[in-house]
């Protein structure tokens, strides 16, 4: 088993409770940690056989294009497609981060983590 990291992905986008977050956006750190068996890929130099963070780039900010109300639902919506579309993810952890979230304090950001294994 090995371990695929993207990180500090920063998009903007929509997501929030309060009105103003869904029409002004923010700033947003995702972080994601994937597990799948590297083995293959590391004997044969193939891109097919390996789990492509190109795509998995593409998933999270697809994903994060789409407005929710809430944090978990954007993480869980990430994790569903990961494990659709690459078969070879047998774990995944997701951190989506809001920076500087409008919740009356001095706060640098508040981050859901979110972890999912393939179903047998």
């Amino acid at each position: 088993m090995g371990i695929i990291k993207v990180e500090n992905i920063r998009v903007y986008a929509y997501h929030g409770c309060l009105k103003e977050e869904t029409q002004i956006g923010s700033e947003y750190r995702v972080d994601l940690e994937v597990k799948a068996d590297l083995k293959t890929s590391a004997k044969t130099d193939e891109l097919s056989d390996t789990v492509d963070y190109v795509l998995l780039n593409k998933i999270i900010k697809e994903e994060m294009a789409i407005p929710s109300k809430l944090l978990e639902t954007v993480a869980k919506r990430i994790l569903d497609r990961i494990f659709n579309e690459d078969n070879l993810v047998k774990k995944a952890t997701v951190w989506v981060s809001k920076i500087n979230p409008p919740i009356g304090g001095d706060v640098e950001y508040v981050t859901i983590k979110m972890t999912d294994r393939r179903k047998k």
